[in-house]
């Protein structure tokens, strides 16, 4: 073994007085670089330890509904356009930069159920427990102006009435129609006020309905019958069918894999609950491709980053957690003291943002990124610029981060990454959660053990869940 041994001389390095600068020995050579590793550690360690020290995820809540809000949509074309509707029938449309509210639609009668924007982001559906399908008009001048002036005299373009309330409504990616779940999907064209088509199967209620990112005439549904539909508009019937345990709240598309979604599985105030997601590929759906846990009550909504690598979810547990698309745990954990229940979560547009909407009328804003540093923030005139970071600090976040997943793997750092403050009465709903699991586990090996041999077959979480497939 060849070692190299840095010699140099005593006298050149020793100051005589104490008034002497200091002399420094630089090593070039990345070779002969001293404890690579343990700096490198320790610097991991540091970077771990200053994520947690800056993670404010929460930036500010939008008040302004009266009662819970219920379903959320965003604009396709303007990034600080969003749309809430609530319990009471009041839609309005939010400017997310200054989080105030741009326009106020009169709504519906009842509940506001669904919510979707068109391709072309100028025209706003909406359906709810009166029976009725609104068309409304985007202010988008308003959205690109200055002034802090509120519109409250938005009429409807159109007013569709039909024989059954609708839970759920979305557009098409590329086209103009957009479906409607209630005790059928219809699907409709703005300018037709009868629907052109309708998929039936079974007698139970869909309560949502999505389209195909990819493919603009296939869409699936979830139903109260605990089953998840995939319908194909070229067709005259529904095309597959899925019967599982639990009911599915809702279901999203993957926007870069759209072979591939994502389903919520669960049953409203059930103690046997499982509360997990559930992600198919729609080319085979016997068995999930992966099982996403961590919520510990009914999840209700689920959206897709754009970029298609995570996911978010809103649960009945009050929080709100942030999975990776192939992820079996949530990397965050968001709440707050005073969010309740949470009914509708949102990616924005660019990814960077995370909207949810909750039982107490407020909508909150967070930050996808915990910890990261979005720029100097400057407010002139009530306005907000963000100021983007110097190359320098750029290189820096990317540094640590390259750091940290380097020995991500040691004791010390993956405790400190992995853990998640979570409030009181979640915690001991995880620990009876978990005690209740471990008996079912200890059970389901005594009453194996005691079996013929073969006689039980013991079944992956990825299939226990599925009942049948029917096509």
């Amino acid at each position: 073994m060849k070692v190299k041994v840095i010699s140099r001389s005593t006298d050149e390095f020793t100051r005589e007085r104490s008034q002497d600068l200091q002399r420094v020995y630089h090593n070039y050579d990345p070779n002969l670089r001293p404890q690579e590793k343990a700096v490198e550690y320790v610097r991991a360690l540091t970077a771990a330890k200053l994520e947690k020290i800056f993670a404010r995820p929460f930036i500010g809540a939008l008040d302004g509904h009266r009662d819970g809000v219920s379903c959320m949509a965003k604009n396709p074309n303007y990034l600080k356009g969003f749309f809430s509707g609530s319990m009471d029938g009041d839609i309005r449309l939010w400017d997310i930069a200054n989080r105030r509210t741009v326009c106020q639609y009169s709504g519906h009668q009842g509940a506001v159920r669904g919510l979707t924007v068109s391709t072309d982001g100028r025209i706003l559906v909406s359906c709810g427990t009166d029976c009725t399908v609104k068309l409304w008009n985007v202010p988008v001048a308003t959205l690109t102006d200055s002034d802090d002036s509120t519109d409250n005299s938005s009429e409807p373009l159109a007013v569709y009435v039909w024989k059954n309330a609708f839970w759920a409504v979305d557009h098409q990616w590329e086209g103009d129609l957009f479906a409607t779940a209630g005790a059928q999907v219809d699907i409709w064209n703005h300018n037709r006020s009868q629907p052109i088509n309708s998929f039936q199967w079974g007698t139970d209620t869909v309560i949502s309905v999505r389209f195909n990112p990819a493919e603009p005439n296939v869409l699936a549904t979830t139903a109260s019958d605990r089953s998840i539909t995939l319908y194909d508009l070229r067709m005259s019937s529904p095309a597959r069918k899925v019967i599982m345990r639990t009911k599915s709240n809702s279901i999203s598309w993957n926007p870069m894999e759209p072979m591939n979604f994502t389903a919520l599985l669960s049953m409203m105030m059930q103690a046997n609950e499982d509360c997990n997601c559930y992600s198919y590929d729609s080319r085979k759906l016997d068995e999930a491709k992966c099982v996403h846990m961590g919520h510990e009550s009914a999840v209700m909504d689920i959206d897709y980053s754009p970029t298609g690598r995570e996911f978010v979810t809103g649960s009945y547990d009050r929080t709100i957690r942030i999975f990776q698309y192939n992820g079996g745990r949530s990397r965050e954990i968001y709440h707050t003291k005073r969010m309740q229940r949470v009914f509708c979560v949102k990616f924005s547009c660019d990814a960077s943002y995370v909207i949810s909407g909750s039982d107490d009328t407020n909508l909150r804003l967070w930050k996808a990124k915990a910890s990261e540093q979005l720029g100097v923030v400057s407010i002139f005139l009530s306005r907000v610029f963000a100021v983007t970071l110097h190359p320098r600090e750029q290189r820096k976040h990317a540094y640590h981060e390259a750091v940290k997943n380097r020995y991500k793997h040691l004791p010390e750092i993956k405790r400190i990454v992995r853990h998640r403050h979570l409030p009181k009465p979640i915690y001991k709903a995880a620990s009876l959660r978990r005690t209740m699991m471990e008996a079912e586990r200890r059970k389901a090996e005594r009453r194996k053990a005691h079996s013929a041999p073969g006689s039980i077959v013991t079944e992956p979480v990825r299939k226990r869940r599925i009942i049948k497939e029917v096509e």
